[in-house]
């Protein structure tokens, strides 16, 4: 199909045309619509992270229940009396200060950690909690931030000792440290 080229318009079908059309009127401007509102945020990652922990729950190569019972921690620097850890371990050591480190990755722990112990030295404190939480949401590898705390406070000069809380006071899923006074 051949297209035609286009007609040129001459002044009297110029004419013509406004003849037939008449006067014009502009319209007067009219604002624009409201934006619409926008939408809630969702949390679309967390819940599907809340959705896929029973799966993964049932996929674990470790048993959560060993890790209530047989995964204390404890640690006593050399040099020091091993009634130090017998005292921390029955809570005789007065909590002066804690940080919770659930829903951190194990970046954002590590530094949290580090300020958080400097900034118990600087205020004089000897005896702080750590909640790292049980590691029941890790993948199969265990529990991330529980084995992170562990590494790290162990290589800490600042560090004395440091036991699994009592069960009243988070269980395997925190840890009282004694700092050096």
């Amino acid at each position: 199909m051949k297209q035609r080229p286009p007609t040129q318009v001459t002044e009297d079908d110029a004419r013509l045309f406004r003849e037939a059309i008449g006067e014009v009127k502009p319209f007067d401007p009219v604002a624009p619509p409201p934006a619409a509102p926008k939408p809630e945020p969702e949390a679309r990652m967390f819940e599907a992270d809340e959705a896929a922990v029973p799966g993964e729950l049932l996929d674990m190569a470790f048993d959560p229940a060993l890790i209530e019972v047989g995964e204390e921690l404890t640690y006593l620097r050399d040099g020091y009396p091993p009634k130090l850890l017998r005292q921390l371990k029955r809570g005789q050591f007065s909590i002066q200060d804690e940080i919770d480190l659930h829903q951190m990755n194990a970046a954002a722990a590590q530094a949290c950690i580090a300020d958080f112990l400097a900034e118990a030295k600087q205020r004089g404190l000897r005896c702080v909690r750590i909640v790292h939480g049980k590691g029941l949401r890790s993948r199969a590898s265990g529990p991330v931030l529980k084995m992170l705390t562990d590494r790290l406070l162990r290589r800490r000069d600042d560090v004395v000792a440091f036991a699994s809380a009592r069960p009243m006071q988070g269980g395997t899923g925190a840890v009282v440290v004694l700092l050096k006074g």
